[in-house]
C-alpha cells in the first residue's frame, strides 16, 4: 500500500486533517469545531472548514477542556489508530500546571461560616434572631 503525504506546496482541507489527527470525532464534530471559532492557523482566525493546510501551518485549537497547539508535519489519507495518526503533528502543547494535592484532613477541612451552619452555630444565630427560628 502506498501511503501519502503532505509534499511540499501540496494542501488538505482543515476539517479532514482534524478528524485524521484523532483531534476531532467526525468531520462534522471538526466543521463545527472550525465555525465556531476554535481554530488558529498561524496565529489567524479559521473560520471555513474547506481552509487549506499545508506542512509547517501552526493550528491553534481550543478543545473542550484543553488548548492545543499543533504543528502539521504531514497530512492523512485515512483516520487510524491513534500510533498512525500521532505522526500526522508535532504537539507543542505546554504541559499543564501542577496542583497542589491535597491530603484527605485538608480535604475535609471548611472555612468558618462557609457551607451548612454547625448545631452550635444554628443555635447562637436563633439567640440573636429568636423570631428566626420558630416556623
Amino acid at each position: 500500500m502506498v501511503e501519502k503525504e503532505l509534499h511540499a506546496g501540496s494542501r488538505q482541507r482543515i476539517d479532514k486533517w482534524l478528524f485524521f489527527a484523532r483531534m476531532a470525532k467526525s468531520r462534522s464534530i471538526a466543521q463545527s469545531l472550525i465555525q465556531s471559532n476554535c481554530i488558529r492557523i498561524n496565529g489567524a482566525l479559521v473560520s471555513q472548514p474547506s481552509y487549506q493546510v499545508k506542512t509547517g501551518d501552526r493550528l491553534d485549537i481550543k478543545l473542550e477542556r484543553r488548548d492545543v497547539v499543533l504543528v502539521v508535519k504531514s497530512g492523512g489519507d485515512r483516520r487510524g489508530p491513534f500510533e498512525e495518526a500521532r505522526l500526522l503533528y508535532e504537539d507543542l502543547t505546554p504541559p499543564p500546571e501542577e496542583r497542589q494535592k491535597l491530603t484527605a484532613f485538608e480535604q475535609a477541612q471548611r472555612l468558618p461560616g462557609s457551607g451548612r451552619p454547625t448545631k452550635k452555630e444554628r443555635r447562637e444565630t436563633e439567640r440573636l434572631f429568636p423570631e428566626a427560628g420558630e416556623n
